[in-house]
């Protein structure tokens, strides 16, 4: 997708603005503020950026600018290590962009450098707004540099979203709650849990909802019945590993997302175990895979697709609101989460 943006920043002279950007040492980001007339920039970084595109005789294509002003484009900064969520995601936001004519740019990052870089990529792109999906949406150095550029951003599935700035999630302490409460009246006292990534708002919430969950019911939960995973299906692997290996191992097992509970399957099929009848498992999310393993996995749904369209509509809303000089509110929705119960935890019928 970046390709075509290149292309659309390419001057008269054939040069382009990310040329530019390496002949002066700054980010192409830096040369759009420069060539808009930004005031932020130093005086001295902009004869640097002047004298570079003097000697490229980079000129800019206007007509390719016009195009791109009057065309919404929104980016979606991603880094989700669950391949199933990052799908789901997509459906719902390249939907809502089809259906306003808006055009998706993706940027991925994988550290913090690489963030500053990809969300310096997607301003220079032009993007008029930026999606924030997990886990990205709780990075403090990624919200705080997109809030210092001032741009319109949506944090979708963030726990705690921040007040200056919209967001889309569901209630992932109640949603683990109901999980808990699931499988203790299936008659589980013994569960082990699955710990997510612990740097992400939600992992935390459905941590905390499973120990509240356990002790409201009289029931003390063990430092060996829980494991850390990081969303991953290798992390989930290890972690079934560590809780199925031991003498007396848990009835049940609660993992933090659909990746890691379809990875203790994958290791009780390796140890003959039979899921449910010794060990039921279950999920959160219900992502793809939560469907693609035998036997199916119990999860909590979350509206990963509705979330993202959701997100999209708000974010355009937002964009629109700016472009026509009017003042924004962040908004927060909440979206319904529901208990989806399979095989995983009740046998086949």
């Amino acid at each position: 997708m970046r390709s075509e943006s290149k292309q659309n920043e390419r001057g008269a002279g054939g040069a382009t603005v990310w040329d530019v950007a390496s002949k002066a040492g700054v980010s192409a980001m830096t040369v759009s503020r420069v060539i808009n007339g930004n005031a932020s920039v130093s005086e001295k970084t902009r004869e640097k950026v002047n004298r570079a595109i003097a000697e490229l005789n980079y000129q800019v294509n206007v007509a390719a600018r016009a195009a791109r002003i009057g065309t919404l484009r929104v980016g979606l900064l991603y880094s989700n290590p669950s391949a199933a969520y990052l799908s789901a995601f997509l459906v719902g936001a390249l939907g809502e962009c089809g259906k306003t004519g808006a055009h998706l740019i993706l940027e991925n990052c994988d550290n913090i450098r690489s963030q500053r870089k990809a969300i310096e990529r997607l301003v220079a792109d032009g993007a008029d707004g930026i999606l924030v999906p997990p886990p990205l949406c709780d990075s403090k150095s990624a919200i705080k540099q997109l809030s210092e550029l001032g741009i319109p951003t949506l944090a979708v599935a963030t726990a705690r979203p921040s007040p200056q700035m919209s967001a889309v999630r569901i209630d992932d302490y109640e949603g683990a709650m109901t999980m808990t409460n699931y499988l203790l009246s299936l008659g589980h006292t013994d569960i082990g849990f699955i710990k997510g990534d612990p740097e992400h708002t939600p992992a935390q919430l459905r941590y905390q909802a499973f120990i509240d969950g356990m002790r409201q019911a009289g029931h003390n939960v063990p430092a060996e019945r829980v494991a850390q995973g990081m969303f991953t299906y290798r992390s989930g692997l290890t972690a079934a590993r560590e809780l199925l290996s031991r003498p007396n191992r848990p009835t049940a097992i609660f993992a933090s997302n659909d990746d890691m509970a379809a990875a203790v399957v994958a290791v009780a099929h390796g140890m003959h175990l039979h899921v449910p009848d010794d060990v039921a498992v279950c999920g959160f999310d219900d992502t793809p895979v939560a469907t693609t393993v035998w036997p199916e996995l119990t999860t909590i749904h979350q509206p990963i697709t509705e979330m993202a369209r959701s997100a999209v509509a708000q974010l355009i809303e937002h964009i629109r609101a700016r472009r026509s000089g009017q003042s924004y509110m962040p908004q927060h929705r909440l979206m319904p989460y529901t208990l989806v119960v399979r095989e995983s935890t009740t046998g086949q019928e």
